[in-house]
């Protein structure tokens, strides 16, 4: 199997650790990830029941380009991470990716907090490992986006 590749992500942003984990916990994904980046889509539609809070809780992720991923909440460490296991079901990264390892972070800095982003990609197939650095480019973007909006969430600009 082709190795996996880690890619991450981090701002500050002038919000206190706690209140920081708590709110990105439980921000809507589709307010989170609203619009496309190059080949990455917006998520359109979440299904899930209940808070997004509690380890082994899942979740069926829609993309706005017919995608559809199965999200497993595997860890809740507040206030200083949460992790996830994100596989796709159908649409264009199947093929691509198995699955994710994805982690939010959070760490005191100063009067504020650190977050970082951050994904361990395992391939589906060789091809999938070929196209991994085109894709961890656009990640990057994407996330970069993300953390934007993030901010717009959390301090309500």
């Amino acid at each position: 199997m082709p190795s996996p590749r880690t890619m991450s992500r981090s701002r500050t942003y002038p919000i206190a650790v706690g209140d920081a984990f708590a709110r990105t916990l439980a921000t809507p994904l589709d307010e989170l990830f609203d619009r496309r980046y190059l080949a990455l889509p917006p998520i359109v539609r979440v299904e899930q029941d209940g808070d997004w809070a509690t380890t082994g809780q899942v979740r069926t992720i829609h993309t706005g380009d017919g995608g559809e991923m199965r999200e497993e909440l595997t860890s809740v460490e507040a206030p200083t991470e949460f992790t996830y296991d994100l596989r796709p079901q159908s649409g264009p990264m199947k093929p691509l990716i198995a699955r994710v390892e994805g982690a939010w972070r959070f760490a005191p800095v100063g009067t504020g907090c650190r977050i970082e982003w951050a994904w361990t990609v395992h391939p589906a197939s060789a091809a999938g490992a070929a196209v991994l650095p085109v894709f961890a480019r656009m990640w990057r973007g994407y996330a970069g986006r993300a953390l934007d909006r993030l901010e717009d969430l959390l301090l309500g600009v």
